[in-house]
């Protein structure tokens, strides 16, 4: 795997944002990676939580060296584009956003988010004006490096305590403005805040989070999303899938959630092909 250039496949992922709608599915290990490749997807998307909870750590907690090892290890696992969750940058001033982007445009990813959120309770959004500037730095950064990154936006509100649709409007516009290629704000989840998002930031392709079955592809297309991620989302279904065949061993001393386990046939003929 790995064997497609970083040239090519960000290219490739560039033109996945101009039409139609795709999904972006979010694995947190080379394995995860390599099946979902496997089942026909057309790009990948790390996540923070799904990456910081299979190290034992909770999301946000893992340092930038180790973001960007595994940022290198998702991109050498497979020949697909891969957007980086680069969650705040690792870094509060534009300066330092900046400095850390150009390291991760380094390790091979076709794509990357910086976020608004400060990880503070109290004030958990930058300030519209620092969080815009901050945009602009990443994007000058790629810019420099010529790689031709795709930058996306995220609006972080509806997920840190401050969901207001006109203050959300206004970071994405903002930071469209600044520089992201694509804009993003995990939390909103109706149809009347989906279509404003689209609007307010059209012609740039909008990522909507979809966490739980509160919607479809389909419907998603109507309303004129481009870009379709789950987070975490895979990877809490897996640990779902742990979690009760261990709690049942743990707590009863019977096996029966392991009857519901992949076999062990298909799992490695899954992963048989070259690595």
């Amino acid at each position: 795997m790995g064997r497609v250039s970083r040239s090519a496949r960000t290219t490739r992922f560039h033109a996945l944002h101009e039409s139609g709608t795709f999904v972006i599915p979010n694995p947190w290990d080379a394995g995860s990676a390599r099946l979902l490749a496997g089942l026909g997807f057309k790009a990948l998307a790390t996540t923070s939580s799904g990456f910081a909870w299979s190290t034992g750590r909770r999301d946000n907690h893992v340092t930038l060296d180790d973001a960007l090892a595994h940022m290198r290890a998702l991109v050498a696992a497979v020949d697909l584009p891969v957007n980086a969750d680069f969650e705040s940058g690792f870094a509060v001033s534009p300066d330092g956003v900046a400095a850390n982007v150009a390291r991760a445009v380094e390790t091979g990813i076709s794509g990357l988010s910086i976020e608004d959120s400060t990880g503070d309770p109290a004030d958990p959004l930058f300030p519209r004006t620092l969080a815009a500037e901050r945009i602009a730095a990443a994007r000058q950064a790629i810019d420099a490096s010529g790689s031709g990154v795709l930058l996306v936006g995220r609006s972080e509100g509806f997920i840190a305590g401050r969901p207001e649709l006109d203050e959300t409007l206004a970071r994405l516009v903002a930071y469209a403005d600044a520089g992201a290629d694509c804009l993003y704000a995990p939390g909103i989840r109706t149809r009347e805040q989906i279509v404003a998002v689209v609007q307010a930031v059209a012609p740039k392709p909008v990522n909507i989070l979809v966490g739980a079955p509160f919607t479809t592809v389909e419907d998603l297309r109507a309303l004129g999303v481009r870009r379709v991620s789950v987070g975490g989302a895979l990877a809490r279904a897996a640990w779902g899938g742990f979690l009760a065949a261990a709690r049942e061993l743990a707590e009863h001393g019977t096996f029966t959630a392991l009857g519901q386990a992949v076999p062990f046939a298909e799992l490695d003929g899954m992963f048989s092909g070259e690595a």
